[in-house]
């Protein structure tokens, strides 16, 4: 009777590893399944918090400026505002590099707000109040500088879309771009 009594000791199969019973294996496989349960689970949540594909097509936006002649402008949307791309000739080239910083209300170099010396690309809105400047269309006016002008308040921007003269604090902000051939231009 006290063998009946004693606990049943599991016997191990040709090949298992010793020491392990069924109830391990059980356990085992358990926590396996519910492991891929919870990320099951988990994973559309948390792909939900990555930017949608619309968002992630908005962060860059390609030009071709092949097209757009010496002295014209082109305006393009990136991120829900209007870019400038304006293929300056020489002449306003030479009127953006000849100003001296001292007249400038928020000095920068021509230089500075280019990567090759005819393509200006800017942000067009005015850094007064966000208003969209004239001066992409021939028949706009181009202010006092012969560059953009934004008519809700008065500020007149250059060749190189610096402020001149006005409210606007600063100069038309020079987004993130690279030539990424010699007829296109990635923003963003």
């Amino acid at each position: 009777m006290a063998d009946s009594m004693a606990p049943q000791m599991a016997q191990a199969a040709p090949g298992d590893v010793p020491g392990t019973t069924k109830r391990d294996f059980l356990m085992l496989t358990t926590a396996a399944f519910a492991a891929v349960g919870v990320g099951g689970i988990v994973w559309p949540f948390v792909s939900s918090m990555a930017p949608a594909r619309d968002v992630l097509a908005l962060a860059s936006t390609e030009v071709d400026i092949s097209p757009i002649a010496a002295g014209q402008s082109v305006t393009v949307m990136w991120r829900g505002k209007p870019v400038f791309v304006r293929n300056r000739t020489e002449e306003e080239v030479r009127e953006a590099r000849s100003v001296p910083m001292s007249e400038l209300k928020d000095p920068a170099t021509d230089e500075s707000r280019v990567k090759r010396d005819n393509w200006l690309v800017v942000v067009g809105v005015c850094t007064h109040l966000g208003c969209v400047p004239l001066g992409q269309k021939p028949t706009d006016a181009k202010g006092d500088y012969n560059g953009w002008f934004c008519p809700c308040h008065g500020s007149h921007y250059d060749t190189s879309a610096r402020i001149r003269r006005g409210p606007a604090p600063s100069n038309l902000l020079v987004p993130d771009y690279a030539f990424t051939s010699d007829t296109m231009i990635r923003i963003g």
